[in-house]
């Protein structure tokens, strides 16, 4: 039988790697200096770009993308080369996938600490990005089905099916969640609003874990585990039921996120019902990779490398049984906007994420190199340090959630809250704190001996850029069933049907919700008194978007007695309308938000905003005294006026060209509610004369974003007025 020679491109798998480790370190690294944000509030006092509300999605940001997109990228690379028997399609494809994924995540780090964001989770980067994104997204998935189309194997092992779906589904992900209107080069709006726009968000945000954060790991584990274990699969009928009823059922999970929300109640039980659904599918996954290491547990107990693979594969079942049951309404209502998720979402992410890269390294670097491992002890203390450092990370969270769900809903005999200020329950979880913070050091430090290790192990091996090797031609593929083969076998030698097959399973579950949020009038009931935003309180919110408040406060009040009675009237799906994009939150570090509105005075929003401590003794919340100091820019109102009436908005044409007008007559009426406080008049004049004397500049307080800022949190929540629940109903009737 005829053989061909031919060269698996290691460079590009070697570039992918070593952007992982970089990447993986920086932005674990912001991670952890958020984590002593909470412990240290003014850590980085008045440093605006270093401010716990713009590096949070950078953080997250860079894990996700960076760390584990890198990593998925070379596991993809690696593997892919060879279970097809065949170099990458187009090598000038592979480093326009490398170069430019890093210059997106260069940009990422340059634009989100300067406030640049949609807010969205997983997807504040701005228009510019997503277009970006796009197109490198489809230069890999290019590559890849380039690369299957010349293979010279004839089936497609599972690995490759789930790359396959990870592809298009990413694709459609992004690309309808990112549907904006620009108004500048790094500033758009949501063309969705309030009710829909929060849920293609977490059809977004759910999937992105599930199809970025999940399926292709999940091919990357069919793979390097049995490499690592020298042992097949378990079980190849297994393997087929667990990717199709995966990639099915978890693109309809995304609902889960909004329980008790002003979403739809039959949208919240179709994200319920199809989430504990999700468990089987996930756990036959689990069981798949872990059953694969049947006869191979003594390696185990020595080789680092399948100790994280078995940690990695046990993290996945402990997140993909915990997802499911925060899904139960019942579980939910304890668990959402507190710490339990920021637990569940890291034994995800340090686990299964986190350690199987790790195993993935540790086996890969050694074969590119042509060596064995530097240090087999080193790696073994990489991995109980990193361990530990889930446990100390994981469980305090865990119990911060419970402390706080449970205090936050305890009443008095007499029918009044318990802990009726917000902070008496962050003053009871800061022990906690502490214990996460040491948690995420012991995970980093092992991420620095992971480093350290694979220096190493470089520096000792041979430099072999491009690896020999050789395989039979693949001879033409019959399309037609054979009469002894089953019909998933032929399914895996027709890479573009399977392919179709699997965007037609994940696109179902989506047309399903999507569709009808957008098509269907009476979806959103009209709440008569709900007007769109001012122009100075447009501002306010851009402003309040750009620092990132809705990192830390929420901007939904559930029906539950216990919020009804902290915040006021619980949220109606109407009250939203105009809000592009929406801004429900899911997390509440700091109170809730929406009924803010009138609760306190103008002063008092300007000195939380410049010293958050003298206002609320003992809060974690930074400073945000640049916003008493900076101008606003208004120069772009109009524009963004324009833009959302073209959204929907009922911006009249006589509204944008009174803009400058309007803001300037409502940041007047601020400033002189201001001058009610004796000590900022004191200042405000102070500073007013020393311009005045030195030939300064002087801006006018109504000019200046604080007064944007108020105007807007005078605002929430105040469109509707509602003295009992039978006038809320009637309300939304």
């Amino acid at each position: 039988m005829e053989v061909e020679k031919f060269y698996y491109d290691n460079k590009i798998v070697k570039k992918f790697l070593y952007a992982t480790m970089f990447w993986g370190l920086i932005g674990m690294s912001v991670g952890l200096l958020l984590a002593f944000l909470f412990i240290f509030p003014n850590l980085t006092d008045r440093i605006p770009w270093l401010s716990f509300g713009r590096l949070r999605p950078l953080h997250t940001n860079a894990v996700i993308f960076a760390f584990v997109g890198n990593a998925i990228f070379a596991g993809v690379y690696y593997s892919s080369q060879r279970l097809l028997k065949a170099r990458m399609w187009k090598d000038w494809l592979s480093k326009f996938n490398f170069w430019a994924w890093q210059a997106i995540i260069v940009g990422a780090a340059i634009t989100l600490p300067l406030g640049y964001t949609t807010s969205k989770e997983y997807a504040e980067l701005e228009w510019p990005f997503d277009i970006a994104i796009a197109l490198v997204w489809v230069a890999f998935g290019a590559n890849l089905i380039g690369t299957i189309l010349k293979r010279r194997q004839r089936h497609l092992y599972v690995a490759i099916w789930f790359y396959l779906a990870t592809f298009v589904t990413v694709a459609v992900l992004h690309i309808i969640n990112s549907v904006e209107i620009p108004v500048s080069a790094l500033k758009s709006y949501s063309a969705y609003a309030g009710v829909q726009d929060a849920l293609v968000q977490w059809w977004y945000g759910h999937n992105a874990v599930a199809f970025f954060l999940t399926t292709p790991f999940l091919g990357l584990m069919y793979y390097f585990v049995p490499k690592a274990a020298n042992r097949p699969v378990y079980s190849y009928k297994l393997s087929i039921v667990h990717f199709w009823s995966l990639i099915f059922i978890y693109i309809w999970a995304g609902p889960h996120h909004l329980l008790y929300t002003a979403l739809p109640e039959w949208a919240q039980n179709l994200g319920v019902a199809f989430s504990i659904m999700l468990l089987a599918p996930s756990w036959g996954g689990m069981i798949n990779g872990l059953l694969t290491l049947r006869g191979a547990w003594d390696k185990v107990r020595t080789d680092p490398v399948l100790k994280f693979m078995v940690v990695a594969i046990t993290g996945y079942g402990m997140a993909t049984f915990e997802g499911p049951m925060l899904s139960l309404k019942n579980v939910n209502a304890i668990a959402h906007f507190t710490d339990w998720i920021i637990a569940h979402v890291h034994v995800g992410a340090l686990a299964w994420n986190g350690f199987l890269t790790f195993g993935m390294i540790y086996w890969m670097v050694p074969k590119l190199f042509k060596t064995k491992l530097w240090s087999v002890k080193l790696a073994n203390a990489h991995f109980w340090i990193g361990t530990l450092g889930i446990i100390m990370y994981a469980l305090p969270m865990y119990v911060a959630g419970f402390v706080q769900a449970f205090m936050w809903k305890q009443f008095n005999p007499d029918g009044t809250l318990t802990y009726g200020n917000f902070l008496e329950t962050v003053t009871e979880i800061m022990p906690m704190y502490w214990m996460r913070a040491i948690g995420g050091s012991m995970f980093i430090l092992g991420a620095f001996m992971a480093l350290y290790n694979i220096i190493q192990t470089a520096r000792q091996g041979t430099k072999v850029s491009d690896e020999l090797a050789e395989a039979a031609p693949l001879t033409k593929i019959t399309k037609s069933r054979t009469s002894k083969e089953g019909y998933h076998t032929w399914l895996e030698r027709r890479p573009v049907k399977l392919t179709i097959f699997a965007t037609i399973a994940i696109l179902i579950g989506g047309a399903v919700q999507i569709i009808p949020s957008l098509i269907v009038d009476d979806y959103v009931p009209v709440i008569s008194s709900v007007k769109p935003y001012t122009p100075l309180e447009l501002e306010g919110r851009d402003i309040y978007i750009r620092e990132g408040c809705v990192s830390c406060h929420s901007q939904m009040v559930r029906p539950f007695r216990s919020e009804v009675e902290r915040y006021g009237e619980y949220s109606k799906a109407g009250e939203y309308v105009y809000d592009h994009p929406f801004l429900w939150g899911s997390k509440r570090t700091g109170p809730d938000l929406h009924r803010i509105g009138g609760k306190y005075s103008d002063n008092w929003h300007l000195n939380h905003m410049y010293d958050p401590q003298s206002t609320s003794t003992g809060s974690i919340m930074p400073s945000y005294a640049w916003l008493i100091t900076s101008e606003l820019d208004k120069s772009l109102t109009e524009k963004k006026m324009r833009a959302l009436a073209t959204l929907g908005v009922p911006y009249s044409q006589e509204e944008i060209d009174g803009a400058q007008a309007h803001m300037t007559a409502q940041g007047t009426k601020i400033e002189q509610n201001l001058y009610s406080d004796p000590d900022f008049v004191k200042t405000y004049e102070a500073d007013k004369n020393y311009a005045v004397e030195n030939g300064e500049e002087f801006i006018e307080m109504k000019n200046r974003e604080i007064v944007a800022m108020i105007a807007y949190l005078q605002r929430m929540g105040t469109d509707i007025k509602v003295k009992n629940a039978e006038e809320a109903s009637a309300q939304n009737d």
